[in-house]
């Protein structure tokens, strides 16, 4: 359980409007990579793929170093840790195998993402942090039902990071608005 004060919202909104812009950023840059590499799964489409979580493990440190007492901040970054290595295995068994290692990191990840949002409602701005956290968990679920389809794509990997992104960049304004 959280044991630490945490540090107030006017000094955390700006780290994480900040952060979450970025994530934007990266999010667009990364899905338009995907989509132009993601015919097939060569080496760049694999690097790319590792590359999303460990963004997300970055992401995640920073929020607890503006935060300190985000327990599901810290499960995130063990849970896109663990993506990141399951990704590096899978992109050697094909897209099947990387939609269903991205499906079950998103399932889990959107719910650890749920629970922090619900927790920094009194920041302001979590609503779509929120639905993003909900949706997570939907097209994981997804990912996860088409891998075993016979026209698996990584297509879809992207418009779910590029979505996420736009998640962020909203919660972003949200959080700029509330320290207004």
């Amino acid at each position: 359980m959280d044991t630490v004060t945490a540090p107030p919202a006017a000094t955390v909104a700006p780290t994480l409007r900040r952060l979450y812009a970025a994530r934007f950023v990266f999010a667009l840059v990364w899905a338009v990579l995907v989509v132009a590499t993601a015919p097939g799964l060569g080496a760049l489409t694999a690097v790319l793929l590792v590359l999303y979580p460990l963004v997300d493990v970055a992401a995640a440190v920073v929020e607890l170093r503006s935060m300190r007492t985000e327990a599901g901040v810290v499960a995130t970054v063990a849970i896109s840790a663990l993506a990141a290595v399951g990704l590096a295995v899978a992109v050697t068994g094909g897209v099947p195998a990387v939609l269903w290692v991205w499906g079950a990191w998103a399932v889990v990840a959107g719910l650890a993402q749920l629970v922090v949002a619900l927790r920094r409602r009194r920041l302001g701005g979590q609503g779509a942090m929120i639905a993003s956290g909900g949706l997570s968990v939907l097209a994981g679920g997804a990912f996860v039902l088409m891998a075993s389809s016979a026209g698996a794509s990584l297509v879809g990997v992207a418009g779910y990071a590029l979505l996420g992104g736009v998640f962020f960049l909203v919660t972003a304004l949200r959080l700029g608005r509330v320290r207004a």
